[in-house]
């Protein structure tokens, strides 16, 4: 679809192949991001799996809720995350 194309000036016919069109594409784009998610998942539980499991070096004070937050797309409480202010 062209999207300076008219919709008024489409046909009954070309409309409803239009939305077909359109909804098959949507399908298709969903069907790929549900895909990216499984990935995504498995990869976050994959290296939290791996720090929780790490003792040395600065993985040892890596705070894996901030990164599993982090990860997941939620902002962390940055003061926190930076080992600031204490909570309370």
């Amino acid at each position: 679809m062209d999207d300076n194309q008219n919709l008024a000036e489409l046909s009954d016919a070309e409309l409803r192949e239009l939305i077909d069109e359109l909804t098959t594409e949507e399908r298709e784009v969903s069907y790929r991001r549900r895909i990216l998610h499984g990935r995504i998942e498995l990869t976050k539980s994959e290296l939290v799996s791996r720090l929780k499991t790490k003792d040395e070096g600065e993985l040892s004070v890596v705070d894996v809720d901030a990164l599993s937050r982090i990860l997941s797309g939620r902002l962390p409480d940055m003061d926190r995350l930076a080992g600031g202010a204490e909570e309370g």
